[in-house]
């Protein structure tokens, strides 16, 4: 069995000093030889165990890692480089971040400022939102796991245990993650979704602001009863000088039942982005100016250049609507269109269900082309963020811009006749 603290090279890799040690593995500082850059490596050891089957399996798990995280290509996620193994060990070479944890300032006498909170959580909404997107579900969302580089860049890292949606079924079962950032459903061994990160994360931001976890007890069984069963201190005990937002913010994040809770990543940075703003009163420009890179990545907008997204967001209105409300009723005669930023609306005629839209597509646009009362009603299926547009708005911009949008209702048109056949 080979010695952890004599080895100095592992793969083509030079191996340095220990940055940290986990329950999983142990991470180094290391040096890439070849293109002379440094990187973080982390290394597993395989499990001392004669089953064939038990020792493959080992392996699997550990290739999950950097399967995922290196599919995953994010400013706000740690880039993965390279995965191997070398006599009994396994290795994941990374970025390496020179900075600290989050941690660090989870302490009573460390905590940061609170805009300074609000931006790094927000950072991570957005990493979470791409990971989100592309169907990974880090499960392990915690302030160890969340690094604050010394260049002021956050970075999500350790997808050891993240979950793939859609994929094959190959987890085992049991519960996973830390106990005190785990969500209701992860201890009750429940189904997980993209609200479970956003559960741990709400946890994350309760720590930041207070220095004390929103759940704590003797030991983990204790903190798992609180978790399912009880509300963390309220945070105006703690901090009252905090703005009532950061309340709401933290209730909702911390919610038992996950439909109560943000729906998106970009739900929950949404809010955050008006606790910025009642913070440092920041003008909505630079608050519009968030929202682009995501607003680019909506089917709706494949197409839109980023000048034309900002023309558009320079005039039109951002909107958040709670879940079961009706947005447009069956037989009024009105024009405003929208398009789904994040949630989910309900289509229906009379009292039939039609369909369940989602983020990124439009509806109401029917009315706007034809003038003619609305042929639906369409109701929030839960709390939603819209892109709200009227005729006299649409009519205000460029030529161009407006003849994309007649170009993508064509687009959509055709594409919901083709599945009502």
């Amino acid at each position: 069995m080979l010695d952890l603290n004599s080895l100095k090279t592992i793969g083509r890799y030079e191996i340095g000093k220990k940055l940290g040690q986990g329950s999983k593995g142990t991470v180094y500082l290391g040096t890439d030889p070849y293109i002379e850059r440094q990187v973080a490596i982390k290394i597993y050891r395989l499990p001392n165990d004669n089953v064939a089957k038990e020792v493959k399996k080992y392996k699997k798990k550990f290739f999950t890692e950097a399967q995922l995280a290196g599919r995953l290509l994010h400013p706000n996620i740690v880039t993965v480089y390279d995965a191997d193994l070398y006599e009994d060990l396994c290795y994941i070479t990374m970025e390496y971040v020179d900075g600290a944890t989050f941690d660090k300032y989870c302490k009573p006498n460390t905590l940061l400022p609170v805009e300074k909170v609000l931006e790094m959580v927000f950072s991570v909404c957005k990493g979470l939102e791409y990971a989100h997107q592309n169907s990974v579900i880090h499960r392990d969302i915690k302030p160890s796991n969340i690094i604050l580089s010394s260049e002021g860049q956050i970075k999500i890292t350790d997808f050891s245990i993240a979950y793939v949606k859609r994929s094959q079924p190959t987890l085992e079962t049991g519960i996973f993650g830390s106990p005190s950032y785990m969500c209701p459903e992860q201890i009750k061994e429940e189904p997980i979704t993209e609200r479970s990160d956003l559960f741990s994360l709400g946890s994350v931001l309760y720590e930041l602001l207070a220095g004390l976890k929103s759940f704590d007890g003797e030991n983990e069984y204790a903190i798992m009863y609180k978790i399912v069963n009880e509300d963390p201190p309220q945070i105006f005990d703690l901090r009252p000088e905090l703005p009532k937002i950061i309340g709401e913010i933290l209730d909702k994040a911390l919610a038992k039942d996950p439909s109560e809770r943000y729906q998106s990543a970009m739900d929950f940075a949404y809010d955050l982005r008006l606790a910025l703003h009642d913070v440092q009163n920041t003008p909505k420009e630079s608050l519009d100016s968030e929202l682009l890179n995501y607003i680019q990545a909506l089917p709706f907008f494949h197409n839109f250049t980023e000048s034309q997204i900002n023309e558009i967001l320079s005039v039109t209105d951002v909107i958040k609507v709670e879940g079961n409300k009706t947005i447009i009723q069956e037989g009024e005669i009105d024009d405003p269109f929208y398009i789904l930023i994040s949630g989910q609306v309900v289509v229906r005629k009379g009292k039939k269900v039609v369909t369940t839209l989602e983020k990124g597509q439009c509806f109401g646009e029917m009315a706007y082309l034809t003038g003619e009362a609305r042929n639906a009603s369409i109701a929030t299926k839960n709390e939603c963020i819209l892109l709200k547009f009227s005729s006299t708005l649409l009519d205000g911009l460029s030529e161009p811009i407006q003849l994309l949008f007649f170009k993508n209702f064509t687009q959509t048109i055709i594409h919901r006749l083709s599945g009502s056949t």
